[in-house]
């Protein structure tokens, strides 16, 4: 260790750098010298817990906004189960009428030429609500085969339709607003000859 110029006591400082004081103002130099050492030191210890408040701070406001973001997330999932669960209310609403004169027909004791009308009527009302809610048939019969809408169930060879034409559809197909739900079950000609 190098020899100090700082009076017996004086903690803190870093003794072994400390200029030699200027001639014949020993006493005033160590005393300047603690005094400015000192107010650096209070000046870096209030710069030092004003960044920790700034951290603390920031720390608080990144953990608030993690939660607001939690939070957030839940409210949208919760929300998105909730349409899940209650979007089909209203396509229930527009199918309950129909059931209704479904059961209405069905106590009914009249001769089968009503009970068949009254089954078109009923019939007549379900495709309405269908269309109603975006679903529209799709026209099979007559018209070329599209494996997009179409299954083919049987391939028929016939010389009395064109190649590849649907001749019977078993089962109906169905679009929801251009989205193919199910496709028509269809027999489809086979014409060797063209």
């Amino acid at each position: 260790m190098g020899k100090s110029n700082a009076k017996p006591g004086v903690e803190g400082l870093d003794l072994e750098h400390e200029l030699p004081p200027a001639d014949g103002d020993e006493l005033s130099s160590n005393t300047t010298q603690s005094s400015a050492a000192s107010t650096e030191a209070c000046g870096s210890e209030s710069e030092l817990q004003r960044l920790r408040a700034g951290c603390d701070s920031l720390v608080d406001r990144l953990a608030r906004a993690q939660a607001e973001f939690e939070n957030a997330r839940r409210r949208a999932t919760k929300e998105q189960q909730d349409f899940r669960d209650f979007a089909s209310v209203d396509v229930i609403k527009s199918l309950l009428p129909i059931i209704d004169n479904f059961e209405r027909a069905l106590q009914s004791k009249s001769d089968p030429a009503d009970f068949r009308s009254g089954v078109e009527l009923i019939y007549k009302q379900l495709q309405d609500a269908l269309t109603k809610l975006g679903v529209q048939p799709i026209v099979s019969k007559g018209k070329p085969f599209d494996p997009h809408v179409h299954e083919a169930i049987e391939m028929v060879e016939t010389h009395e339709a064109a190649d590849h034409e649907v001749l019977e559809e078993w089962q109906r197909g169905y679009k929801y607003k251009d989205r193919l739900l199910r496709p028509a079950m269809v027999k489809v000609a086979k014409n060797p000859g063209k």
